[in-house]
């Protein structure tokens, strides 16, 4: 069976820029009690433990809404979002107007230029439901009759029930939703984002997507109305948000999908329930499934994690492989800055991978939720390297008789599997014609460095929430018995981030007749800073970084160079390595 991996660039759509940098969302920090001040504390926590975000989100709690079915037995409340609320008005409530009080500055214009001015944040993006609320919009707000918002009534196809009931529906079925008409959609989304963008936003996070397709009735039903929302959703962004500033959330409904014809970046999971330890396994194992449909055709999106959790370097790990945006919704001054500093660069960049994480071939056909067998292979690119990482995702899964994920074993088998380099599906691409399959696979957590032969596989045996990465770079074959592959910052979850360009210069006939003349020099552009690793088969003349010789460590038992880069005084900043052999 052939796989294609396509490139989204290739299909026209175009990545927003907050995708290279690590963010910080509000949600799990603080719910919808979120505040200026409590996005203040964040920021200035994250920034002082040296891994500064740089872009934001402020999730659900900044909007004005009713909570006109407060007292009903039938309004469900999870997490403070109370689901029969409906949205009062464009602008943000009170907890973010300066002092409590209106001012001519909005409010969220000053938290927004607090975040970008005094700590360095390049990108703000904000929550709101597709419909603009949970319940919609309030039908008779001051200010928002020009909508002709109608109560519309969920309406759920018997699968749907019968497999999961949704206590967001429940809630609705009973109070409605206040649903913008679609011939006034447009307007509603451009005067809503037209303001954000007015206040410095640079994008927004539109979420409970999935509930368009049950209101169709009347309206032409629910491809029709679904398709109105998206087109008239894509346009304000595209007019309002110029980088692409959008990223669907609650959106797998078939219609929302093939609607959605510029949006870039898309949820791939359920969220991250910090509190469920059932759900932590299959939130892996299913963002690495889903992603080998949603990933042809857009860049899927892992959720946010806290740093500080039992299963935080479970998450950490699959996010760095992932391709995806990295981002945490940790408490204020409840982080692991050991952890974080895998993840992110000083400047606040991470090292991200070049392609949507998909499982390897060898995983397609079995279950590493519930087989109790398999471990989780999840493979993708770098510029210059592929990368696996290996997962037990086993004991829990979702639940046809209880409706909801469980524990279903309490105490999964320790598991044995093996990666070889031929897992990384397109390894080929970037080892160039002349490859002879010949690789070098380094393993993050153990630390070994392997020099695998083509064809052969190295064992790795994993507990439940446990994983291996192992960043495998195809072996340059510089001269007899003279071999090289670079493999990155060691100290990273994704290593071989690292390294953006090689280039393999070998000397002249006469040049290498010289006595202590280098064979070859290999020239490496790197990015980031801290333990830099490569196999050499011997060991170098000399280390060059930026001009200037640096001291390095030679193993000659395993051929691993390291050496320590320092942190670059500018952002973005790549080092020119040069290594003579």
């Amino acid at each position: 069976m052939q796989l294609f991996a396509i490139n989204h660039i290739e299909i026209n759509l175009y990545l927003p820029s907050f995708l290279d940098w690590f963010g910080w969302c509000t949600w799990d920090a603080f719910y919808t009690d979120v505040t200026a001040e409590g996005i203040e504390e964040g920021l200035k926590s994250l920034t002082q433990g040296g891994t500064p975000p740089r872009f934001l989100i402020i999730d659900d709690g900044w909007q004005q809404v009713g909570n006109e079915a407060k007292d009903s037995a039938h309004c469900i409340v999870q997490e403070g979002a109370q689901f029969a609320n409906r949205l009062t008005g464009m602008k943000e409530n009170t907890k973010f107007q300066k002092n409590g009080k209106d001012d001519k500055v909005p409010g969220l214009k000053h938290v927004v230029d607090e975040a970008k001015k005094h700590h360095n944040v390049k990108y703000v993006y904000v929550w709101h439901a597709l419909a603009g609320y949970w319940g919609g919009v309030n039908p008779t707000a001051a200010g928002m009759e020009h909508y002709d918002t109608a109560l519309a009534y969920p309406v759920q196809s018997p699968g749907v029930l019968g497999n999961q009931p949704d206590i967001v529906m429940d809630s609705l079925s009973v109070h409605g939703l206040g649903l913008v008409h679609p011939k006034k959609v447009y307007n509603f989304y451009n005067e809503l984002h037209s303001y954000l963008a007015s206040c410095g936003v640079d994008g927004v996070k539109v979420d409970v997507q999935n509930i368009i397709e049950t209101l169709g009735g009347g309206l032409g039903g629910r491809v029709s109305l679904t398709r109105q929302y998206h087109q008239a959703l894509e346009a304000s962004v595209q007019r309002n948000f110029p980088d692409n500033g959008c990223i669907s959330c609650m959106c797998h409904n078939t219609d929302g999908l093939y609607s959605a014809k510029q949006t870039a970046i898309v949820r791939a999971s359920d969220d991250f329930y910090p509190r469920d330890p059932a759900s932590h396994t299959i939130h892996i194992s299913s963002v690495a499934y889903n992603t080998l449909f949603l990933g042809e055709f857009m860049q899927p999106d892992w959720d946010m994690f806290h740093s500080q959790h039992p299963a935080a370097e479970y998450h950490a790990a699959a996010r760095a492989i992932g391709g995806c945006a990295i981002y945490v919704s940790d408490k204020p001054g409840n982080h692991n800055f050991d952890l974080l500093k895998k993840l992110v660069l000083p400047d606040g960049s991470v090292l991200r991978a070049q392609l949507p994480g998909r499982p390897t071939r060898d995983c397609l056909f079995v279950d590493p939720a519930r087989d109790g067998t398999s471990l989780l292979k999840v493979w993708n690119l770098n510029k210059c390297s592929g990368v696996v990482g290996v997962f037990n995702c086993q004991g829990a899964g979702w639940c046809r008789v209880e409706k909801k994920t469980r524990i279903h074993d309490v105490a999964p088998s320790t598991l044995t599997g093996s990666v070889r380099a031929s897992d990384v599906d397109l390894i080929n691409q970037i080892a160039g014609p002349e490859w002879n399959g010949e690789a070098v696979a380094y393993a993050h957590r153990s630390g070994e460095l392997f020099r695998l032969p083509k064809g052969v596989a190295i064992p790795v045996t994993l507990n439940v929430l446990e994983y291996e990465i192992f960043h495998i770079s195809p072996l340059k074959v510089i001269a007899p018995h003279v071999a090289f592959a670079a493999i990155g910052l060691l100290d990273m979850f994704n290593s071989g981030g690292a390294v953006e360009q090689q280039e393999i210069k070998v000397a002249s006939g006469k040049q290498q007749e010289l006595l202590g003349s280098p064979i070859a020099s290999v020239v490496l552009t790197v990015r980031g800073c801290g333990r830099f690793g490569a196999y050499s088969s011997q060991k170098p003349l000399k280390c060059i970084l930026d001009s200037v010789d640096t001291k390095f460590s030679y193993n000659r038992d395993s051929g691993l160079l390291t050496l320590v880069i320092p942190v670059p005084l500018k952002e973005m900043h790549r080092w020119i390595l040069e290594i003579h052999l």
